[in-house]
């Protein structure tokens, strides 16, 4: 095959979904349109970051849930390589501290699965154009920073101290050490997972507890189950 031949101009898209009639269902929706073409496809978190590196799309629809690294991960990675990249984040779980933890981790927006075909081309196109979309409604920079720290201050008062360190996203030490969590160990086994001392991953949980603004473990682990960051069932992030 010659990678070497133009690709069609208009709206490149890369779908990032482990669930192939939906990915099926996204392509056929958006290639209805004459300025918009599908470029790829991945199921998982890490292979999307590969694609990405290689097609170059100019906008990404990723889901949260995904096999070893989550959309936010995913999301996180991919704009620190390509900001110029229009992250818009499609998935089942919403509520409004996912919202702001997705829009932190680099989204341009945050849809929900149920959104129309019109919408999400809409959308599409908003994103590429430089625009932000939170609950439908189109905001440039300055309106989204306005809206997350209107949205803070709603959800934990007027008088908080630093609206910088709660709903930002988790590094990937610490989004490694909440699966662990997730999975019931202890800080002294993840410790000897991770090969560092417990009094790091302790500082890690206090950090991890500030950012999701929850008081224990216990609420970490059930606000990452809740909201798609970690699969129970994927046994790769037991690995070390």
């Amino acid at each position: 095959m010659n990678d070497s031949r133009q690709r069609p101009a208009g709206i490149s898209v890369l779908i990032v979904d482990d669930h192939p009639l939906f990915r099926d269902g996204l392509k056929q929706a958006l290639e209805l349109e004459d300025d918009i073409h599908v470029v790829g496809y991945s199921d998982e978190g890490e292979d999307a970051i590969k694609k990405a590196r290689q097609l170059q799309p100019d906008v990404i629809l990723l889901d949260i849930n995904l096999p070893g690294m989550n959309g936010f991960q995913v999301a996180r990675q991919i704009k620190a390589e390509r900001p110029d990249l229009a992250v818009v984040v499609l998935t089942a779980y919403h509520d409004v501290q996912q919202v702001i933890h997705a829009m932190r981790a680099g989204a341009s927006a945050y849809c929900s699965k149920e959104v129309t075909p019109d919408e999400l081309i809409e959308i599409v196109r908003d994103v590429v154009h430089g625009y932000y979309i939170v609950g439908g409604e189109k905001l440039d920079h300055r309106s989204l920073e306005s809206w997350i720290q209107a949205t803070i201050e709603a959800m934990s008062g007027p008088y908080v101290i630093d609206a910088e360190e709660h709903f930002v996203p988790l590094s990937p030490r610490e989004m490694e050490i909440l699966q662990f969590v997730t999975h019931g160990l202890s800080n002294k086994e993840i410790a000897l997972k991770l090969r560092i001392s417990q009094q790091t991953v302790k500082n890690h949980m206090t950090s991890i507890l500030k950012k999701l603004n929850v008081e224990d473990r216990t609420q970490a682990a059930v606000n990452a189950l809740r909201r798609g960051w970690v699969r129970l069932e994927d046994g790769r992030s037991n690995k070390v």
